[in-house]
């Protein structure tokens, strides 16, 4: 009975990994066909992605996710998201120091904050389990750009393959949330009363 809540209240959600999953593969396509991986490049495909995805996670969210203080958690990440991007922007020509700081700095703080998200909510919401993946995976890549050598190909490489995985793993997520919420499971549906 308790999980009728969570799928109601999931329901519309679905649209926010799926939206996220075309901005991963989006940028992650503009990578792997792009054969300049300089730190410039490299600031402006992240710059571009942090700015869209952090609009969508901060505004969908609001209109989405029904615990405040998670919907507050989501706003500071796309919040943070947006920062970053427009940093990454205004300074892309600043080479590849600011293109591993950026990208470590925000990966450290929405990876954190999705995680926390997940692990506060994993027995209320039905997209807990994929913060807590994203998160995770996002707080990897914070720790990888910290310790990978100054190569902006490497650097920009990995950027494109992290956009890939994300991407993939969003819309499956995604997806999985609205098809769970138009077919519930025999626990999730009414109990029929009999005469």
């Amino acid at each position: 009975m308790a999980a009728a809540p969570t799928a109601q209240k999931s329901s519309g959600y679905w649209a926010v990994p799926v939206a996220r999953a075309v901005v991963a593969l989006v940028a992650a396509g503009v990578i792997t066909f792009t054969a300049n991986h300089s730190a410039t490049f490299g600031l402006i495909v992240f710059g571009v992605y942090a700015v869209v995805e952090g609009l969508l996670v901060g505004i969908l969210s609001l209109r989405t996710v029904p615990d405040r203080t998670t919907r507050r958690l989501f706003v500071a990440q796309g919040v943070i998201g947006v920062i970053a991007g427009v940093l990454a922007l205004a300074l892309s020509s600043s080479g590849l120091g600011l293109f591993l700081y950026l990208v470590s700095v925000w990966a450290a703080l929405t990876g954190f904050l999705e995680l926390y998200c997940g692990l506060r909510s994993r027995s209320k919401d039905s997209s807990a389990r994929d913060w807590i993946v994203v998160g995770a995976f996002t707080a990897v890549l914070a720790i990888v750009f910290l310790l990978i050598p100054s190569d902006s190909v490497l650097a920009v490489g990995l950027f494109g393959a992290y956009a890939v995985i994300l991407g993939v793993y969003l819309g499956i997520g995604g997806f999985s949330l609205k098809w769970a919420a138009q077919h519930p499971t025999p626990t999730e549906r009414p109990m029929e009363s009999g005469s």
